[in-house]
């Protein structure tokens, strides 16, 4: 299990503690204002040329929180949660719910992976430093964050550009923070829930739990 710790001084913790701002929690757009969108088709057109491999989410290779290069194949057969996270965002206090899925099914084979992007009304300014410290002191994030990426217009990171160009109903840029794209243990993207999901929605679990029962990939 990766995890990552900080060291914490009281002057920050009390600096950092109220960056949960008052933000319109609305997102801007109605994609994300969906409580779930459906699952991907089960087969795409191999034509279509917005088509990557199935599999994509794990070519890529991003540097941690700490500037670690992380190569996502390391993930290879756990089921992940990819989220593009804000700290002060009005749906912040989701960190909560996802490590809250994280410990109860990590054991599994199940990942949070956590992308911090400022491209929703700058409500994620801070530095990788600054948003580590926000994460552990007020919700005791241990699920494996990353350095702050671009997850929409000039500039996209390719994770989130490859997301983008998938097929309705998963593709499309995010339209908020806590944009939530489900993947399977093949590295394929099954389903996407918007912002106003919480981590801990019944409909979400489940389909979390049915992936979690597949076997890994090569397993007897």
């Amino acid at each position: 299990m990766r995890t990552f710790t900080g060291v914490l001084s009281l002057a920050a913790v009390a600096i950092l503690a109220g960056c949960e701002s008052s933000e319109p929690a609305q997102p801007a757009s109605s994609d994300d204002a969906n409580i779930q969108t459906q699952a991907a088709p089960e087969a795409a057109d191999p034509e279509s040329p917005n088509v990557t491999n199935a599999s994509y989410v794990l070519d890529h290779t991003l540097d941690d929180i700490d500037g670690n290069p992380t190569d996502l194949a390391s993930f290879k057969g756990d089921v992940l949660l990819i989220v593009n996270v804000a700290s002060r965002c009005g749906f912040t206090s989701q960190y909560a719910q996802l490590q809250e899925l994280f410990e109860e099914h990590n054991d599994a084979g199940f990942q949070v992976l956590g992308f911090p992007a400022n491209e929703f009304m700058g409500q994620e300014p801070g530095t990788n430093e600054e948003i580590k410290l926000f994460c552990t002191t007020n919700y005791n994030v241990t699920f494996p964050m990353f350095s702050k990426i671009v997850v929409k217009g000039s500039g996209t990171h390719p994770l989130y550009a490859d997301l983008a160009a998938q097929p309705d109903p998963i593709g499309g840029e995010p339209g908020w923070n806590f944009t939530k794209f489900l993947v399977n243990r093949d590295g394929e993207v099954v389903a996407r829930f918007g912002s106003r999901t919480s981590p801990t929605d019944p409909e979400l679990v489940a389909r979390l739990t049915s992936l979690l029962d597949a076997p890994r990939p090569g397993a007897s």
